[in-house]
């Protein structure tokens, strides 16, 4: 039985009590007034405030600690927070299994990344034209140079009402560095000191300011070498059985298994070693796999103010990003659906008749490649201006990301129909696991694309400032109204859609929605001390109707040492456009056919069978509620204290249904239209499953609570330097899901935090990170049928897992400076795990844990 904190009663006993939270406390204790201060955007309100903590909470991460955490890669950077390192995904293990191949994303509260609204600047970007698992929608991060990133708020609280659609876990704000005066070069290195892999970086920074002009100017590039599954040891081999672990190579193999008179037939030269008791021959996939693809990045930023002498400001961002990627693994796995046929005559046929060709893969024609470029295009231009004791600022945006995925011939990509072509012709040997000839090879591949685009077409205006006297004081206001256009096409090669490549999840979307909305923001001051912060939006879809979100919040700082914050928001999700526009689409899940193993004796082992999904055009809207309420103490200027206790609950989610249910309801029936077999061998009564339909309902609700804490705190030494510590923890709660509960299970651990020390001293700074990440129950399918079984029976442990960052860096001159660092310093590898089956297959879970090993670099910054 789990045992957990009531998140109410912790709530009331941490106010009461006084204890608790956040990051920038220090601003409480300025001796300048109010009057004196200039009025700032905060993340979490469109009003602009003097103060920086208001009533949501907010986790800022500034250039500084960026640098100081030695990643290049926004996706490893974030993944170490403990707020949004549960559910992200990246690059990392990039396979033909991925639907979003070269992109990655970012999940606050482990709710996913289609809960996590990303902005840029406070603005939406075009979502990534490929989504992840089939219909995932999400902004790709890799998008964004971590070189032009002067800082990053994490809102933590639902702020629907505030941004409208996707932002039911919170908000993560991307804010680029702007206002820089002079020029800044930064290049840097950095190697494994295990597997061959390697990072190099390059940035310049450029800026000038005038009294009337601001440019500012970002060139970035990043490559990564190729990190293959081969040199990885246990962590490369879909064989983890003698780790502990379960054997999920595949049973397409090679040689593979035929049906001679209607009986499977083992191919006589499988080896002992890859033969099973139902008479199928496993291939070890593994090998093949990308762990980190190679990937180049080339991105420029450029950011220009000018005051015109009307008194505006006039304003233009433009981005424009060009990535390359790659992902690939093993060779075309073919099953029974793809028809093929050797006949008697064949020259090498050990059976002397015609035989059906069951599982087989021509692992001779090469390991499977995709080359994959993403084309990102960001164009933002507005006016901002003063109309009394008013600000107000209107806005277009023109935005677009465009991806293309190929494979050539040389890349292992066979076409079914050419291959039987060859296999009749008696050029192509598919018996024993031979070697074919390259010419024959040659004839019998082909090149591909996927194309997909997503565009963003948006207008905003809003306006802030005092709206009316009260009780002394004023009320603050802010009110705006948006209209957005989006559309996104994700075309697969025609060769997909015949049937003639097989074994790769492929997608097919596309859809369009109009959207506009108005939204209203006030800050009353109800006493001196007490702040309330109401909001509301109203949002109209094209494609599924209307919704209305409330916000409310306080502040409450009944002394300078002590704030007491609380927040109470209702949020929406739209469902995605590759949801709603989703067109036949396939991957693949390892399971065990119970039905058949009870009916014949056959199939008894977890093998991979294909599930295929359409999309559904009447989705509702996800709806979700979440709160907020926690304590900042800064008992003194050095030292500040947080807690928040929060909670999330969020219905009508849109999920797959569950395929272990459709199984259990449909694949007992050897007519079924739904769990779709091929013919039964004579004797028997199921035959194997050719593929299970599935599609995409409002089937679930997810609930999700826990408490966050941090600590920052300053040490002067005075002619030692300054020393500083902070700690962020965050402790999950609960989590259930469809009436099931995550917390402590499969990637959902209790606990994570970030401790980081910095210590600088005239020229010289350093700084050590140390990430938690909690233990966890391993695989959440025990016995691997398809239904989540965790609840009733109980798995092993994964291990939680400590990792340490240092970092040195000495300012040589004014213009030149020096770092060096070490991340993963004792060289950890992931903690043992079974898996899940499905994108868990190697000896750990490649969602939480990096394979990578220790990663020494180094960086040299020029300053003019």
């Amino acid at each position: 039985m789990k045992h957990r904190i009531q998140p109410c009663a912790l709530a009331v006993t941490l106010a009461i009590a006084g204890i608790s939270s956040t990051y920038s406390v220090y601003a409480q204790q300025a001796d300048e007034t109010a009057s004196d201060l200039e009025r700032i955007s905060v993340t979490g309100s469109r009003i602009k405030r003097t103060d920086i903590e208001g009533p949501s909470p907010i986790q800022s991460i500034n250039a500084e600690m960026i640098e100081g955490m030695g990643f290049e890669n926004l996706q490893q950077l974030l993944e170490r927070m403990p707020a949004t390192g549960a559910g992200t995904f990246s690059t990392r293990n990039n396979s033909q299994d991925s639907t979003a191949n070269g992109a990655a994303a970012v999940s606050l509260r482990g709710m996913g990344p289609d809960a996590t609204l990303v902005l840029i600047n406070g603005r939406r970007v075009a979502i990534s034209a490929f989504a992840e698992s089939i219909t995932n929608s999400f902004v790709d991060i890799n998008s964004i140079p971590v070189s032009a990133i002067e800082r990053i708020d994490i809102l933590k609280d639902g702020a629907s009402a505030i941004y409208g659609s996707d932002a039911v876990a919170g908000v993560v704000n991307v804010i680029l560095k702007k206002d820089f005066d002079g020029l800044e070069v930064n290049v840097g290195y950095g190697g494994t000191t295990g597997p061959s892999y390697d990072e190099t970086t390059a940035n310049m920074v450029w800026g000038n300011q005038s009294a009337k002009a601001s440019s500012t100017v970002i060139l970035d590039y990043f490559r990564n070498s190729q990190l293959g599954a081969d040199e990885l040891g246990r962590f490369g081999t879909a064989n983890q059985s003698p780790y502990g672990g379960m054997d999920f190579r595949s049973s397409r193999g090679y040689p593979g298994y035929f049906y001679v008179d209607g009986v499977k037939t083992i191919d006589p030269e499988c080896p002992a070693d890859q033969a099973t008791a139902s008479g199928s021959c496993l291939f070890d996939y593994g090998p093949f796999g990308l762990t980190i693809p190679a990937a180049e990045r080339v991105g420029l930023i450029g950011q220009f103010d000018y005051k015109l002498d009307t008194g505006l400001t006039a304003f233009m961002e433009v981005a424009v990003q060009h990535n390359t990627s790659e992902a690939g693994g093993a060779a075309t796995p073919l099953d029974e659906d793809a028809g093929l046929t050797a006949p008697g005559s064949h020259p090498d046929n050990p059976f002397g008749q015609d035989v059906e060709i069951g599982r087989y893969r021509p692992v001779d024609a090469g390991a499977r490649r995709w080359d994959i470029s993403t084309d990102t295009l960001r164009f933002v231009a507005g006016l901002r201006g003063e109309i009394s004791d008013y600000s107000w600022e209107a806005s277009v945006q023109k935005g677009r990301s465009k991806s293309e995925q190929s494979g050539d011939k040389s890349q292992g990509w066979v076409r079914v129909d050419w291959l039987q072509e060859q296999i009749n012709a008696g050029n192509y040997n598919p018996f024993g696991g031979v070697v074919n000839p390259p010419e024959v090879i040659d004839e019998i591949t082909t090149s591909l694309v996927r194309r997909g685009e997503s565009r963003l077409t948006s207008f905003d205006a809003h306006i802030t400032g005092e709206a009316f006297a009260f009780n002394d004081d004023v009320v603050m206001m802010a009110a705006g109204v948006e209209y957005r256009e989006e559309e996104v096409s994700d075309i697969p090669d025609i060769q997909f859609q015949r049937g003639l490549i097989f074994g790769t999840e492929s997608v097919q979307a596309e859809a369009q929605r109009d959207q506009y909305a108005a939204y209203l923001e006030l800050s009353i001051p109800l006493l001196e001390e007490l702040e309330l912060q109401v909001a509301g939006r109203y949002d109209h879809f094209s494609d599924f109707g209307s919704t209305t979100n409330p916000k409310i919040a306080l502040r409450w700082a009944p002394t300078d040492e002590v704030t007491v914050r609380g927040s109470w928001a209702q949020g929406f999700r739209a469902p995605s456009l590759a949801q709603v526009g989703l067109g036949p689409s396939e991957k693949s899940v390892f399971f065990v056919d119970q039905y058949r193993c009870e009916a014949t004796g056959l199939d008894c082992e977890s093998l991979d069978y294909n599930i295929r999904f359409s999309g559904n055009p009447n989705l509702d809207a996800e709806e979700s509620e979440s709160w907020n309420v926690g304590v900042i103490w800064a008992p003194f200027q050095e030292l500040g204290l947080s807690v928040d206790v929060w909670s999330i609950t969020q219905d009508n989610k849109i999920d797959e249904q569950q395929f272990g249910l459709v199984y259990d309801a449909e694949c007992n029936n050897q007519d079924s239209e739904i769990c779709v077999r091929l013919p039964p061998q004579e004797g028997q009564s199921l035959g194997v499953i050719q593929r299970i339909f599935n599609t995409y309902q409002n089937v679930s609700s997810q609930e999700a609570s826990g408490v966050d804490f941090s600590a920052d705190y300053k040490l002067p030494f005075e002619q030692y330097g300054e020393l500083s510590f902070r700690l962020d923890w965050s402790y999950l709660n609960e989590f259930e899901r469809d009436s099931l509960d995550y917390t402590g299970e499969y990637r959902y651990p209790e606990n994570r935090w970030l401790f980081s020390t910095n210590w600088a001293l005239n020229s010289f700074d350093a700084n050590v990170y140390i990430s938690y990440t909690g233990e966890f129950e391993d695989t959440p399918d025990i016995n691997f049928d398809g239904i989540l079984d965790f609840e009733e029976n109980t798995s092993r442990t994964v291990d939680s897992q400590l990792l340490v960052d240092l970092q040195g860096g000495y300012n040589v001159s004014d213009t030149l400076r020096l770092v060096v660092g070490v991340n993963n310093v004792f060289d950890e590898d992931p903690p043992f795990a079974i898996g899940d089956g499905d994108s868990d297959l190697y000896g750990y879970v490649g969602s939480v844990h990096n394979p990578r090993g220790r990663f020494i670099y180094s960086k040299v910054t020029l300053r003019f």
